[in-house]
């Protein structure tokens, strides 16, 4: 019964979270939407803060869960690479709650937002490069600074996704995975 409650807090955080930001969301709109009093979320979170640290774990749980099930093991690294990046950016921005922090992040700039943010990317980074390294290990990617790679290879990826249309007619995916390709397997050297 406990457990029960301490779950419909966490949700209707989230909800809260997604609907109005960290900033504006209060205890006080958490325990409405939870139906429960203000007092029973004390009696499983010290602060807002601390709540909001238990969504984002678990929404990185989630984002991680979803790159490891876009990982098949016998496609290459490049595929894999790519359908575990586009199913994470489709989650993500499927996500309203994440949708919301990137918003407050960008605009707003609020710190305990930005470190949320930083967290899931940072595990991103990590799941990825674990993945870069174990392609080096099997001979499919050349020596490398896997961190490095990692970093490179999401950010291009944003880029070509998500800033891109912003400027330009949208990229298919087919292209995308042709542009990875050129730029990251075969090179952009004509030798």
């Amino acid at each position: 019964m406990a457990m029960d409650r301490k779950i419909e807090i966490i949700k209707a955080a989230a909800k809260s979270f997604a609907l109005f930001g960290y900033k504006a969301t209060t205890m006080d709109q958490v325990a409405r939407i939870a139906k429960v009093g203000k007092g029973t979320i004390y009696t499983f979170f010290e602060n807002k803060e601390q709540l909001f640290d238990e969504i984002i774990r678990n929404f990185t749980e989630e984002l991680l869960q979803v790159a490891e099930a876009a990982i098949r093991k016998n496609d290459p690294f490049a595929d894999n690479l790519y359908r575990c990046l586009l199913d994470v950016m489709e989650f993500r921005s499927k996500h309203d709650l994440i949708v919301q922090l990137s918003h407050e992040a960008r605009e707003i700039g609020t710190e305990s937002v930005v470190k949320a943010m930083r967290h899931t990317e940072e595990a991103l980074l990590l799941f990825v490069k674990d993945k870069v390294q174990e392609a080096v290990e099997a001979g499919e990617l050349k020596r490398c600074d896997p961190e490095v790679t990692a970093y490179v290879l999401i950010k291009l990826f944003i880029a070509l996704v998500v800033e891109w249309p912003s400027h330009r007619e949208p990229l298919s995916k087919e292209h995308i995975m042709e542009l990875f390709g050129l730029y990251f397997m075969n090179g952009v050297s004509a030798k």
